[in-house]
């Protein structure tokens, strides 16, 4: 198989920040006429720390999953695959890093493919075979290349003020209003915050819809990566197996990183309704589809 680019997915792309940017121009438009310069500090407080963040998203997601850089002399073989599949993807090698932890997952992060890190756990490395391992580094760097984090980033950011401002907005806000010099007083601030509301729920949908499609492209990708997209589905079953044995006092803070991560961690029904990710079946049966492919061409 051959890297084709995924016009689907560039679509999808395009089309949810497009909405999303249309979204909040409407949004910024009724924090404007409502509330005036109350809340507007709040987004840029919040605006600035999240473009700190997608700045410096290698490290601080590294460090918030309490992954470790790792060097060819710690992990050679490790080295030598993710080297091995970016070129054979066209891709800087990125950071290799190896998070300590029993739950067998990985995940890409970065904000292009010039600064970008590749994680596995512990787990992960004693629970697949070589070429299952390599499924899963090609899933990661497919995601680099279709630069999905940049994307996601920039998306989750826009969601994050909206959040914040219904979250923090009635306090801020209602100082305003009782300061009397804010016009529209304490209905402004009201309205603002039920704005907001209804901006970051279209949000996190459009953003759920984005994600899912994105992790089907990330498996077509691995599979014209490594040309072996059964391996990729072999991984997909195994690391799903073994995160559902993971007790859920375990996975309280990995479960933040869920739209990192190649399986998201289990989450009950409400969870898999909202979940980042299509059901490991669906892909599964999609990986299938592309290994009966190869065979018959």
């Amino acid at each position: 198989m051959n890297w084709q680019p995924d016009w689907g997915l560039r679509g999808r792309m395009f089309l949810t920040m497009f909405l999303l940017f249309a979204l909040y121009i409407v949004f910024a438009a009724v924090l404007t006429l409502y509330i005036g310069g109350g809340l507007w500090t709040i987004a840029i407080l919040f605006g600035g720390f999240s473009l700190v963040q997608y700045y410096f998203s290698d490290t601080l997601t590294l460090r918030s999953m309490g992954a470790k850089e790792v060097s060819a002399d710690e992990y050679p073989q490790l080295h030598s695959s993710v080297e091995r599949l970016s070129q054979q993807a066209d891709l800087p090698k990125p950071t290799v890093a190896v998070v300590d932890s029993n739950v067998p997952n990985a995940f890409a992060t970065g904000r292009n493919q010039r600064n970008a890190a590749v994680a596995v756990t512990s787990g992960l490395m004693n629970t697949l075979d070589r070429e299952e391992l390599d499924g899963v580094i090609a899933h990661e760097l497919a995601h680099v290349k279709n630069r999905d984090m940049m994307v996601m980033t920039i998306a989750s950011f826009l969601s994050t003020i909206a959040f914040m401002i219904v979250r923090w907005g009635a306090f801020f806000g209602g100082g305003h209003g009782r300061g009397g010099g804010g016009g529209k007083g304490g209905g402004g601030v009201l309205v603002a915050i039920l704005v907001s509301l209804v901006v970051w729920i279209i949000s996190y949908v459009l953003i759920r819809a984005l994600s899912r499609y994105r992790e089907f492209a990330a498996d077509r990708g691995a599979a014209a990566i490594t040309g072996n997209p059964s391996a990729l589905a072999s991984a997909l079953l195994k690391i799903s197996g073994e995160v559902d044995k993971v007790p859920d006092k375990d996975m309280r803070e990995e479960a933040e990183m869920n739209a990192f991560f190649i399986i998201p961690l289990k989450s009950g029904v409400v969870g898999r309704l909202f979940s980042t990710h299509p059901s490991t079946e669906r892909r599964v049966e999609q990986l299938r589809e592309l290994e009966r492919e190869l065979t018959t061409a």
